[in-house]
């Protein structure tokens, strides 16, 4: 499997040689009463008896005189409903082959349009098929950069998408590692797997969780420094949660829980998809990644309900529950993160059913230590259409992490607010003069829609790399 997967064969340059070119017309429902203007008073008269209404996502083909197609509606959500690129991405099944333009209304970008396309043509990787599924066959006429802008930015979502949607069994944690090495070292980064001693002395939590497996834990760590970036450039620190198949140990999850548990590795791949989309933009920043890659499993050596470990930092912790396990697996990677005081700390993990009952599949649940930085991810996620939602790190239910035989429990001890108690335990691991965000992201489409197919989903990827791009005043020449 190539999780890379490309985009050129689905982008044309603004001259396509002669081809005649298609155009697509992007419709709101206010608009409709100028449709004749647009495409002749015949070709509306047919869009309104077939049933077109602008519906978001409703794609709708005007055949010529001829019985030829080279002109399309598609229908897109108001304004005031904020920007939706995967909306585009209905296009590619529906449209018949050729290079198409679209025509959208002033405030949809070029950058929207292409990369809504390009993420409306993935596919799943081809697990054990004779071939591989079908590329769509129409192309779109985007002028660069925002052609190339939007390819790679869809080229790190879908890694992160096929590395969620790969089958549990060929994605172990030395699988991760492996796939880490594939996307970074050809960028330049310095990327280390550490194994055996080394993991057990640096990250104590990490083995814990992974002590049950057959495929033992790693982690990966990873550095890398923009060729315009100083040595005083901003340092940006990524940490992902990697549980490449979380079976919920002792606490055994039931089998309607552990049928997505492969996807308990998200963290880990948008963490890695957007540190390959920050180094193939070269943003003049210091780098790092680390990444927990891990298996929770059950067996004689897995660890029990009641233990006590204790973490990289010096705290002890009781096992609460070894289905919280995830925190576990971070708790390490914050603390060695903020041992080089990064001018921005981000973890991204599947960690909590609780903030998908707060905030649905949609919508990740992010904390902050730094209202300032909280604001400008909720702000930045919303202007690209990838929205997160802030919740609190609340002082008052820290005493609910209290263990009677250890500094902390790696669960609460009140059945309510789970994934503020669960921030909160992360909390303590992290320096207080460092500016860190929590993302509480669910990795995962429930059911296919326009541009989202069904299966692992980058959720937050556009939302923190826009993040940065503005705390730190760094402009995307590419993007804009």
């Amino acid at each position: 499997m190539n999780p890379l997967q490309t985009h050129d064969s689905l982008i044309a340059h603004a001259s396509v040689g002669g081809e005649p070119v298609g155009t697509v017309h992007a419709i709101r429902p206010d608009m409709l009463d100028g449709l004749p203007a647009l495409v002749g008073e015949g070709a509306a008269r047919f869009a309104r008896q077939a049933g077109f209404a602008a519906r978001h996502g409703q794609v709708q083909l005007l055949p010529d005189a001829d019985g030829t197609i080279t002109t399309a509606l598609l229908g897109i959500a108001a304004e005031a409903e904020g920007a939706d690129p995967f909306v585009f991405g209905a296009l590619p099944d529906s449209l018949p082959a050729g290079p198409w333009r679209v025509s959208a209304p002033a405030d949809v970008t070029e950058m929207e349009i292409a990369l809504g396309f390009c993420l409306g043509a993935y596919r799943m990787p081809a697990f054990g098929r004779d071939t591989a599924p079908a590329v769509p066959a129409a192309r779109l006429v985007v002028a660069d950069p925002a052609g190339q802008a939007a390819s790679q930015m869809a080229q790190c979502m879908n890694l992160a998408r096929s590395l969620i949607n790969t089958p549990p069994n060929l994605m172990g944690p030395d699988d991760l590692a492996a796939a880490a090495e594939s996307a970074l070292l050809p960028l330049g980064a310095q990327v280390a797997v550490l194994r055996g001693a080394r993991l057990e002395h640096d990250f104590p939590t990490v083995l814990h969780v992974g002590m049950g497996s057959e495929r033992a834990p790693c982690v990966v760590e990873a550095h890398w420094q923009g060729s315009a970036a100083t040595d005083d450039a901003p340092l940006v620190s990524l940490v992902g949660k990697g549980v490449c198949f979380d079976t919920g140990g002792y606490d055994l999850k039931p089998p309607s829980s552990m049928l997505r548990m492969k996807k308990d590795m998200g963290g880990a791949a948008i963490m890695l998809a957007l540190a390959r989309l920050i180094m193939l933009r070269d943003l003049p920043v210091r780098l790092e990644l680390r990444l927990g890659c891990v298996e929770n499993s059950v067996s004689g050596r897995a660890m029990r309900p009641s233990d006590v470990v204790r973490t990289r930092a010096g705290l002890t912790v009781e096992i609460g529950n070894t289905d919280a396990e995830g925190r576990l697996v971070l708790c390490d990677l914050l603390h060695a993160a903020c041992g080089h005081q990064p001018d921005l700390l981000v973890d991204a993990a599947t960690l909590t059913g609780a903030a998908r009952v707060a905030l649905g599949p949609d919508v990740p649940a992010l904390f902050s230590n730094n209202d300032e930085t909280g604001e400008a991810f909720v702000a930045a996620g919303l202007s690209c259409g990838d929205p997160l939602w802030r919740l609190p790190l609340w002082p008052g239910y820290r005493k609910w992490l209290r263990s009677p035989v250890a500094d902390l429990n790696n669960i609460s001890s009140k059945p309510m607010a789970g994934a503020i108690t669960a921030a909160l335990f992360l909390e303590h691991f992290v320096k207080t003069d460092v500016r860190w965000v929590h993302i509480d992201t669910y990795g995962w489409n429930d059911s296919a829609r326009p541009g989202r197919p069904e299966g692992g989903e980058s959720l937050g990827l556009r939302a923190v790399y826009e993040s940065i791009l503005k705390i730190f005043n760094i402009q995307d020449r590419m993007q804009r």
